[in-house]
């Protein structure tokens, strides 16, 4: 990925070096990697989670899941894409494992849309609103409109069919519309 460029005088290494080096023991190549995409990662582990200190877990296990599966990395789609992929899966199993408390705490399924009241921060309603849609929807907005991927990206990321990825993005924006429908004239 990086090719040719230079840091502190010294060539950088690409993805494929530096994760050969963390395979063959070497920490550090790894954590140039984590170095090399993690401000992404966590702001992409923000939005699919909706907070900070949940980022945090997931970006953990994350971390801990590409670190043990390095062995198995085979080089098929971009270190950076391969590391997404885990973090969406962790992002789900927190939703997942999330949505189980609450039920058995509260012993009723979590509310699946806008509160009624208004709030004055457009933000505010737009990561709501997010975090309202289906999980399916919420890694397809947040992969393609707030991380600028494209549809092969994100299609590689979640392992599905373009044609799905669109389907799925369509029926995204058309809940979202719904969800935001004051903030339209």
């Amino acid at each position: 990925m990086n090719n040719g460029s230079m840091e502190n005088g010294q060539p950088l290494q690409t993805d494929r070096e530096l994760i050969s080096q963390a395979r063959r023991g070497n920490p550090a190549a790894f954590h140039q990697l984590v170095d090399r995409y993690g401000a992404a990662l966590f702001g992409l582990a923000c939005r699919l989670v909706g907070n900070e200190a949940d980022a945090q877990d997931v970006m953990q296990e994350m971390l801990t899941g590409a670190f043990r599966g390095l062995s198995a990395f085979r080089h098929q789609s971009s270190v950076k894409t391969w590391l997404t992929q885990i973090l969406v899966r962790q992002a789900a199993r927190h939703h997942r494992d999330a949505a189980r408390y609450r039920l058995k705490l509260h012993g009723q399924a979590p509310a699946a849309r806008l509160s009624d009241q208004r709030r004055a921060d457009v933000r505010m309603d737009l990561d709501e609103a997010i975090a309202a849609l289906s999980q399916e929807h919420r890694e397809v907005i947040v992969l393609r409109e707030l991380q600028g991927l494209s549809y092969d990206e994100i299609a590689a990321v979640l392992n599905l069919p373009p044609g799905t990825v669109e389907s799925r993005l369509f029926r995204a924006r058309r809940e979202l519309r719904d969800l935001l429908k004051e903030y339209r004239q």
